[in-house]
């Protein structure tokens, strides 16, 4: 398994090839369906006004994603009440339900790492290319797992979207993903639903 840094290169992310286990380790944010839509609408198409907290909140997020990783996941949170945060499970999201909106954040904030289940589709496929970027693929059933590579909350945007939405800045160590997009244009989800879409048709044709 290869290890990986945040933030990430350009070069190591061009270098990054589908298929390809990586161990991730540095500071990574969350974000799901509330977070994208928020980034989109307010600092990228610009269809509503900035408003409370979203210049600070903007601010605060430019540095951490410039090179960096977004992981769509609803974590399960402890130490709510005392702000002693602590992930108790920390599973991959369906990614494809952020297809709408994932190249645009990728390419405006200069995100290098998009990590969910599932894989995504042809405009966040575009994005790793131009990006440069990665969509990797964390396990799915393994929240508690994967937790473990979660060292540190050091904080968190929008609590006001709720826990699993909200945006959480965490410190990991060796988080365990595999490529399934890369910058080269490849995508083994395509490649599997193109297998699985001939296979179907033989088996309606017999």
């Amino acid at each position: 398994m290869r290890s990986v840094q945040i933030p990430i290169s350009d070069e190591t992310i061009r270098s990054l090839e589908v298929g390809e286990p990586v161990a991730l380790s540095g500071v990574m944010i969350t974000g799901r369906d509330a977070a994208h839509k928020w980034m989109v609408d307010t600092f990228i198409k610009k269809t509503r006004q900035p408003e409370g907290d979203d210049q600070q909140v903007y601010a605060a997020l430019k540095p951490i994603l410039a090179g960096g990783v977004i992981y769509h996941c609803g974590p399960v949170v402890a130490g709510l009440d005392t702000k002693d945060y602590r992930f108790v499970a920390a599973g991959p999201t369906t990614s494809s339900r952020e297809e709408p909106y994932q190249g645009d954040v990728m390419r405006h904030f200069n995100v290098k790492g998009v990590i969910g289940k599932g894989g995504m589709g042809p405009k966040t496929l575009a994005a790793c290319q131009e990006a440069p970027g990665a969509y990797l693929h964390a396990i799915g059933g393994a929240a508690s797992l994967i937790a473990q590579s979660v060292k540190r909350v050091l904080g968190v945007h929008k609590l006001d979207f709720g826990v699993p939405e909200a945006m959480w800045v965490i410190e990991v160590q060796d988080f365990p993903v595999v490529v399934t997009m890369d910058a080269h244009g490849r995508s083994q989800h395509a490649v599997i639903e193109a297998q699985s879409k001939s296979a179907l048709e033989k088996l309606l044709a017999a």
